[in-house]
């Protein structure tokens, strides 16, 4: 063999998907992840950001990537599994921090603080992942299908700009709307909107190499051409 692999473009994967398990893997640990992380605000520059920020950029990547090569329709399945993990995840911290404390263990004070997060942040949190990731799938999906396939770094970043907008105003405005005040809300949307979209452009050229590996691995270039449907609820005729 020479290496290289003929890839097939398809509306259908005409294949189980060998490498979509371990990649949605990954795509809800990074999730997981950063919102544990959004409770902390950091300064970063001039910037004051969510410390999220490390890593919260990675889940639109890797959804970009999801949407790219697998498809709108398992790409919903994905997005569907990262909210259940975020619910599960919320109520164990929860029960974390209320179990009453073994009489030797002298930290309860402080994981209660941190664990028995506010129910606005995880309200917010839940809000602004749903909104914004089913954004960026349908913007990235039509893209695909208005461009042909071409000129991924569009679809990419275009879909960034509307997702992670949609999450950065629903999350801030749910969860620390009347916290801080507004001059300070204002600046901690603006500076994670800002570096969020800046992540993505910088990350441009490694998600062209990994997209492209995938669809070489795969051997298939998924188009939604016979996709029915862009509702969050709709599974069955997928």
């Amino acid at each position: 063999m020479n290496g290289r692999t003929k890839i097939e473009t398809v509306a259908e994967f005409p294949h189980e998907p060998r490498h979509l398990l371990p990649l949605a893997m990954l795509f809800v640990a990074m999730l997981l992840i950063a919102n544990t992380l959004a409770a902390k605000i950091i300064h970063f520059g001039p910037f004051d950001v969510q410390a999220g920020i490390l890593c919260f950029p990675i889940t639109y990547i890797f959804g970009d990537v999801l949407v790219e090569v697998y498809g709108f329709a398992r790409t919903r399945v994905v997005i569907w599994t990262g909210l259940f993990c975020q619910i599960v995840m919320a109520g164990m911290y929860y029960l974390s921090a209320f179990l009453p404390p073994a009489v030797f263990w002298q930290g309860q004070d402080a994981w209660a603080q941190f664990f028995s997060m506010s129910p606005r942040i995880v309200a917010g949190s839940l809000a602004a992942y749903f909104a914004g990731e089913f954004v960026n799938a349908v913007v990235m999906s039509k893209v695909k299908l208005w461009t042909n396939g071409r000129m991924l770094w569009v679809r990419t970043i275009g879909s960034t700009i509307f997702g992670e907008g949609v999450d950065t105003i629903v999350f801030n405005v749910i969860a620390f709307l009347g916290v801080f005040a507004m001059p300070n809300l204002l600046s901690i949307m603006i500076s994670g909107y800002i570096l969020k979209v800046g992540y993505e452009i910088l990350a441009t050229p490694l998600t062209y190499i990994v997209v492209g590996w995938l669809k070489r691995a795969e051997g298939v270039d998924h188009f939604d051409r016979k996709l029915k449907t862009y509702s969050p609820f709709r599974f069955a005729d997928e």
